[in-house]
């Protein structure tokens, strides 16, 4: 299914897009981010069933993001948008401790799937702003980010609600991409 809108977006706009999931678990922040770089503003959303798709223009590049529910019945979906991704930015929720090892779990189904294998990850660790979040290095830890070695990955500490970090990550996605192509 992703596939398919990935050519016709192409075929309308050129090939010069890059191809981004936003992906994590349901109530990280991913619609927020998604918003927040396509409009500039937080947009109160309900939990996204199925996906969103904006394009965000950053640092004269244009990015096709899609922003795919993380519940669990649209994770066991998630693979079929995996084709001609250029990179995976995953939103994880630093305060919630409870589902680290779920999303760590997810992160290295996708850093293992053979369509993401040229893919780059950007990790944002949102809501800082909430007592008791981890930091991006604790975050790093606890998902054993330094265990993924075929990727180039980067994590970035942010809060969605005041975009506060979200320009640091893109701006290193932004130039990966740049160097890859």
């Amino acid at each position: 299914m992703g596939g398919f809108f990935t050519k016709l977006f192409k075929g309308l706009f050129g090939d010069e897009n890059y191809r981004i999931l936003i992906l994590g678990l349901d109530g990280v922040g991913k619609t927020t981010i998604l918003y927040q770089m396509s409009i500039g503003e937080v947009v109160y959303t309900k939990p996204t069933i199925g996906s969103n798709v904006e394009e965000v223009k950053f640092n004269n590049l244009k990015f096709e993001c899609w922003d795919v529910g993380g519940q669990e019945s649209i994770r066991e979906s998630w693979s079929s948008y995996y084709v001609d991704t250029n990179a995976v930015v995953l939103v994880v929720d630093s305060s919630d401790h409870e589902r680290i090892d779920l999303i760590q779990n997810e992160l290295f189904s996708m850093a293992n799937h053979q369509d993401l294998k040229n893919a780059l990850f950007l990790v944002f660790a949102n809501k800082q702003d909430i007592n008791g979040a981890m930091n991006s290095s604790q975050l790093s830890k606890a998902l054993k980010l330094s265990s993924i070695k075929d990727q180039e990955w980067h994590i970035q500490s942010c809060c969605a609600l005041t975009g506060e970090g979200l320009k640091e990550g893109w701006t290193w996605l932004a130039n990966k991409l740049k160097k890859k192509k």
